[in-house]
């Protein structure tokens, strides 16, 4: 499928989770017209580098604008809800201010299912990773999270760096997923007076 893009540099969405924009740049303010006059669906991916034109990771995720706020001057406040991750398969030659590629979108349903003891870590990780944060958590809510729900909206707002984020959308299934996050979430537990993102070299 053909798929216009927002390249950002530290913004991953995940299939399920929300991801709030403050579109101002005016090529980025014809990509949300673009895509509100057609089927609201932009592509969220990072850039290798936070540089115009550089080449940008392979995979992203695909978002449809749900909540609009156009402002009088152009800009918008828009909500992204994340679809699916899709896999770019080549950058297209257009003549949009905004940048297009052909991508394949990825299916991981089959594999959105933890094994109860992989769920059992996750949350006792959780629960440490938190603790240790500082955070206020609704533990009985957290619970009733289905698994894929849970695994995708730890690893949006976890404090990790961008390429931490990055390998996690990248993890093909949901399975690696929680495994790479509860080896971050280990990790970073081990830091001691250390700044408070996790870096993945």
């Amino acid at each position: 499928m053909r798929i216009s893009i927002f390249p950002l540099a530290g913004a991953v969405l995940y299939p399920g989770l929300q991801l709030p924009l403050h579109i101002f740049e005016p090529r980025y303010r014809a990509l949300v017209s673009d895509a509100m006059a057609r089927d609201r669906r932009i592509g969220m991916i990072q850039p290798h580098r936070p540089d115009e034109g550089v080449p940008l990771f392979d995979i992203g995720c695909l978002g449809r604008i749900g909540d609009v706020e156009a402002l009088p001057d152009g800009r918008y406040n828009i909500v992204l809800e994340g679809m699916a991750r899709f896999r770019i398969l080549r950058e297209l030659a257009v003549t949009t201010p905004f940048r297009q590629v052909e991508a394949e979108l990825l299916d991981e349903s089959d594999d959105a299912v933890l094994a109860p003891v992989e769920r059992a870590l996750f949350e006792r990780e959780s629960r440490r990773f938190a603790q240790a944060q500082g955070y206020s958590i609704d533990w009985e809510a957290v619970t009733r999270l289905d698994d894929a729900a849970l695994i995708n909206g730890v690893a949006q707002i976890a404090p990790f760096d961008p390429a931490a984020k990055q390998a996690l959308l990248e993890a093909e299934s949901l399975p690696e997923r929680c495994e790479l996050l509860v080896q971050l979430m280990q990790f970073f537990g081990r830091r001691d007076g250390e700044d408070d993102r996790v870096t993945l070299q």
